[in-house]
């Protein structure tokens, strides 16, 4: 057999990937398929990892800009992509010396069972949070959303009044069935390129609207000059300053599906040209939604910049351009959904059966846990009228430990001996800051609260 099997082979026993209890004959199957699934291509792997990282987060970033003034806020997003490439560049060069397969694997390689376990159950708890707010806002563009005794009507409402068959529950059940349903069902993440192709050009679109609609504003002298720099009276202000790090760390939270994607590729070198290259359009992305989204709407700009779409923009034609910004981000959401799905079914088939073979071998434990979490994400979207202010709470915790926290300890850790001095400064850096500005910003939103 080839060498690329036999190291296969030798990495999959190595770090435990649950084949051990598999007769050899099995695994080497096994290491033969693997083999066979190779083939990714770069640019599809680009969209899969640029796909994972511009899902509702980006609605967020013009409010942050909003907290933190035009300057510190566009400084904010490019150092957080800085650190995000950082992060994820930690990862896949600790990967080779343990032979990881992928990042519960790296987890387990640094701090054994016990940081396997806390991987897994970070990411099911932020990628559940995610599904149930990405059919969320689906239902909240389709059908309409009720805050503090107000109905905003949906598009489906506007343009065919309210009936049954436009209420949030058939709505969202059917595209459960109709889209859903059919892209989960794929067993390797690089089937889902084209998906993630046109869920990428979907966000582009809405953005390339907000810009336009902003220059247009511009031109006609309707917009307000922006604020530069936060305004700061005293230390409850200030320490609102850090309610905008939790939102734009969660913005960049890919780290999950990095080794999958890897795991794919004809050649794995490849892999970190794909980050730089994912890393940087999503920060272009991110900088122009944010830096024109306040423009266009200043101090009016809500948490959820999609909530600014369903009120007349003052410019000709506004109901369409509306209509067009909320469905191209949903049809978005409805894309991004699968990509984030993928990896979520992974860490829970590990975490519940840590000994049992490959999930793809097995279609009856893929199609009860698939299923099992379709059904979890749909009743909570139903269920569950708003969770804005849980969901960043759960950003400001896990999202934070899968993107900085854990890349940062496994390097501190250095079970192989081959972090550099700079390596583990930057990664004191990365926990400190993390930590204090998350704690700070859990403290701020909880006062807020209980004011």
């Amino acid at each position: 057999m080839t060498s690329e099997f036999e190291y296969i082979t030798e990495r999959k026993h190595s770090v435990g990937v649950r084949t051990p209890l598999l007769p050899i004959e099995e695994d080497d199957e096994v290491a033969a398929e693997i083999i066979k699934t190779r083939g990714a291509s770069f640019h599809g792997s680009v969209f899969n990892l640029s796909c994972t990282v511009i899902g509702s987060g980006i609605m967020s970033l013009p409010a942050t800009l909003k907290v933190l003034g035009l300057v510190p806020g566009v400084a904010l997003i490019v150092i957080a992509a800085f650190l995000t490439d950082t992060s994820i560049e930690m990862l896949l060069r600790f990967s080779k010396p343990g032979l990881a397969f992928s990042y519960s694997d790296l987890m387990d390689d640094a701090f054994g069972k016990i940081g396997k376990i806390l991987l897994q159950i970070c990411v099911i708890i932020n990628n559940i949070g995610c599904l149930i707010v990405y059919m969320i806002i689906i239902e909240d563009v389709l059908s309409g959303s009720t805050s503090s005794g107000v109905h905003n009507s949906g598009v489906l409402e506007e343009w065919c009044g309210e009936h049954w068959w436009t209420g949030r529950a058939f709505v969202l059940l059917v595209l459960t069935i109709v889209i859903f349903i059919p892209l989960i069902c794929f067993q390797r993440i690089d089937s889902l390129r084209f998906t993630s192709a046109i869920s990428i050009t979907l966000a582009v679109i809405f953005l390339l609207v907000v810009i336009g609609i902003t220059i247009y504003k511009l031109i006609t002298g309707s917009i307000e000059m922006p604020m530069w720099f936060p305004s700061i009276t005293n230390w409850t202000s200030f320490f609102k300053l850090f309610t905008a790090v939790p939102v734009v760390v969660f913005a960049y939270v890919c780290h999950f599906n990095v080794h999958p994607i890897e795991n794919e590729l004809e050649d794995s070198s490849d892999m970190r040209a794909i980050v730089l290259s994912s890393v940087a359009l999503c920060a272009t992305v991110y900088v122009m939604t944010g830096l024109f989204g306040f423009l266009l709407f200043g101090n009016s700009t809500l948490s959820d910049l999609l909530s600014n779409f369903d009120t007349d923009l003052g410019i000709p034609h506004s109901s369409l351009f509306n209509d067009i910004i909320r469905l191209s981000y949903a049809g978005h959401i409805m894309l991004v959904y699968p990509i984030v799905f993928f990896p979520l079914r992974l860490n829970l088939d590990g975490l519940l059966f840590p000994s049992a073979g490959p999930l793809t071998s097995d279609k009856m434990r893929f199609a009860l846990i698939s299923m099992g979490l379709i059904a979890i994400s749909l009743v909570g979207a139903i269920f569950i009228p708003t969770i804005w202010i849980a969901f960043e709470f759960t950003g400001a915790t896990v999202g934070v430990l899968i993107a900085y926290i854990f890349p940062a300890s496994i390097t501190l850790k250095d079970p192989h001996g081959i972090a550099t001095k700079k390596d583990k400064i930057v990664s004191v850096f990365m926990i400190i800051g993390a930590v204090f500005s998350n704690v700070v910003a859990i403290y701020s939103d909880a006062y807020s609260l209980l004011e």
